[in-house]
């Protein structure tokens, strides 16, 4: 990595919103390292591929988007009478696929009751999370998608700012869906109206048109 622990200090707090920070034939050690440096995963998030470490910071619009999610995942869960656990940017890695990172938001859906009470998670024996978000404003997910691949998650929702996108894990690669698997039914520009809607008129009249959206379209 060359570069030392002091400087880097120095180089992150002078870090701007918005901006990624690439270093290059980092070590797993060192990944570990600057994962204990950086308690503060409100402001950063890490990605570790292979010796490639991306250190990103966030701004208010981006947790704001964010944070739309978990109340629209609560009322799917709630009215489809399934439970949700959300580990939020908890950090995932794999040693043995040299490969870590942060999402936005993470879910466990069909696996909740394997992790509820859990306080750790190691991917060597627990699942990893069924659903993950990713709010793309500046940081371009792309590069995240074969570090998911690789940790199992079976859908990826990403948000570019304006619309929302579907992914679904097939034979290790992700390709774009226009309904959900874990939620059929649920399209990516059903979502996109109501997340907008969110941003627009806060959670509460979201949540409430939302409701009633699941329940004009339940397939039951």
């Amino acid at each position: 990595m060359n570069v030392q622990t002091n400087s880097l200090r120095e180089m992150l707090e002078t870090l701007p919103e918005n901006s990624t920070l690439v270093l290059h034939e980092v070590s797993w050690a060192e990944y570990e390292e600057m994962l204990a440096l950086l308690p503060d995963t409100a402001r950063f998030r890490l990605s570790y591929d292979q010796g490639t470490l991306q250190i990103m910071t966030l701004s208010p619009r981006h947790e704001r988007l964010k944070s739309l999610f978990t109340p629209l995942l609560t009322v799917l869960a709630e009215e489809q009478n399934l439970n949700l656990v959300s580990l939020g940017s908890t950090t995932f890695k794999l040693a043995s696929a040299a490969r870590g990172l942060e999402p936005d938001d993470c879910y466990y859906v069909y696996e909740a009751e394997r992790i509820i009470g859990r306080d750790t998670i190691d991917l060597d024996i627990d699942p990893p999370p069924e659903l993950v978000i990713e709010v793309d404003i500046t940081h371009p997910s792309q590069d995240k998608l074969p570090i998911y691949g690789s940790l199992g998650v079976m859908e990826v929702w990403r948000h570019d700012g304006q619309t929302l996108q579907l992914l679904r894990l097939r034979e290790a690669q992700y390709t774009e869906i226009v309904e959900s698997v874990l939620f059929p039914g649920l399209t990516a520009a059903v979502l996109t109206d109501f997340v907008q809607q969110g941003h627009d008129q806060g959670i509460i009249p979201m949540v409430r048109a939302f409701r009633a959206w699941v329940r004009a379209n339940s397939q039951t």
